[in-house]
Order: C-alpha cells, then sequence, then structure tokens
C-alpha cells in the first residue's frame, strides 16, 4: 500500500554514517527530511547532496533535521563524500543510510516491491524511483511526499519554501498561493467567518468570495 499525505511515517532502524539510528526517536520532537538518491558516485546525486549540505543550516533553522539514503552501503557513503566536497565545495555532515537490504526504500516505496532483497549489482537504472523527499512532522506524521525522475536534479530551495508553508499553515488558518514565498500575502481559508478574518486579520482583501488574502501572519 502506498503512503499517503498525513500518514504515519513508517518507522524503522538502519546503519547511517553516524551510527545505527531508530528514525523515529532521531526524529525526535523537530521535523525532518528524509531524501532518497539513486547510486553514489553518480554526477546528478553528487550535486544534489552537496546542495542539501549547503543548505543545513537554513533546514536547522526551522527545526527540521535532513537524512539521505541509497542502497549503497555506509562505507561507499563515507569514500563519496570526498567527491561531494571537491564537486560542490560542502562538506556533508548529515546522516546518510547505507539500504544494502532495501528494507527502507521498499517501506517507503521508493522501489518496487519486485525489487529484490539486495543492493548487489543494481545499476542506476534498477533505482530510478528512488529520487523522492518525504517531509514529516513533529507527530511523525507525512507533510509532503515528492518523486523526480532519474534525470531531473532536485530544487532543494523549493523543499525549504514547502516547508515555510507546511509550518505556517499548521499555525494559523491559512493557505499559500501559488509561488509563495515567505513573507508574502497569504489565504484566508473557507473555515474562517469575515468576522473572524477581521478579528485574527486585521485588514484583508477579498479577491473573489471565495478568495480573500490578508498579509502573512507573524505571531
Amino acid at each position: 500500500m502506498s503512503l499517503r499525505i498525513n500518514d504515519t511515517a513508517p518507522d524503522f532502524t538502519a546503519e547511517t554514517t553516524q551510527g545505527t539510528i531508530n528514525f523515529h526517536d532521531w526524529i525526535g520532537d523537530g521535523w525532518a527530511v528524509l531524501f532518497s538518491h539513486p547510486k553514489n558516485f553518480t554526477p546528478v546525486c553528487t550535486t544534489e547532496l552537496g546542495a542539501m549540505a549547503g543548505l543545513e543550516d537554513e533546514f536547522r533553522k526551522r527545526n527540521v533535521k535532513i537524512i539521505g539514503i541509497s542502497v549503497d552501503p555506509v562505507e561507499s557513503h563515507q569514500k563519496w563524500q570526498d567527491d561531494i566536497k571537491v564537486a560542490t565545495g560542502h562538506v556533508v555532515k548529515y546522516p546518510l543510510i547505507g539500504d544494502r537490504d532495501l528494507k527502507v526504500a521498499k517501506l517507503y516505496g521508493m522501489l518496487p516491491a519486485g525489487a529484490g532483497d539486495t543492493s548487489e549489482g543494481r545499476t542506476p537504472a534498477d533505482n530510478a524511483t528512488v529520487r523522492s523527499v518525504f517531509v514529516i512532522g513533529p507527530d511523525k506524521k507525512i507533510k509532503l511526499i515528492l518523486s523526480y525522475p532519474m534525470t531531473t536534479g532536485r530544487n532543494f530551495d523549493e523543499i525549504l519554501r514547502t516547508i515555510d508553508s507546511i509550518q505556517l499553515t499548521a499555525k494559523h488558518q491559512v493557505a499559500t498561493p501559488a509561488n509563495w514565498k515567505q513573507g508574502e500575502d497569504v489565504i484566508i481559508t473557507a473555515a474562517v467567518s469575515n468576522e473572524d478574518a477581521a478579528r485574527r486579520f486585521g485588514a484583508y482583501e477579498t479577491v473573489l468570495p471565495y478568495l480573500r488574502t490578508t498579509k502573512q501572519p507573524t505571531a
């Protein structure tokens, strides 16, 4: 059964470049991004892990931990980190899961169920579905699911943008419009009456009877 938004993120125990972790315990009371890549020592993946390393402080500001995963062994992750630094200038400090038995990849629907039971002999093409992103909240619920094709590197600034939206809208009865960025106007949800909107947000604009916008709440 495939995972959906608001499902509880499956828990697991796995070996990482920073030792053995239990996923839910590792998340703690904050947020987490679990992101996968097809294979170590490949070009797109090298740029992606470096880009994520360069943004780690931005994720930390949002109380978000990041963790990577592929079906490569932990020892391979550790050797690859030197190449990532050379190519991108960034040092990977976040943990990388070595999922040699494909347990986590299958648990999260990153690979077909019939993908076998080991990473031995697998190629990037075999792992074409393993370029996934899961954003998980403090309640251990899945808040966002993204999957990308083999040839398309991810935009991790977009993932930060969605986290800003998810965290904001979890706190206030608002939604964010297309292409919204931090600090821009937001949409008041239909659950809020006009009277309540005026009390909560002060001034707001009625663009359409069902579309009301206001300044981003700051409290």
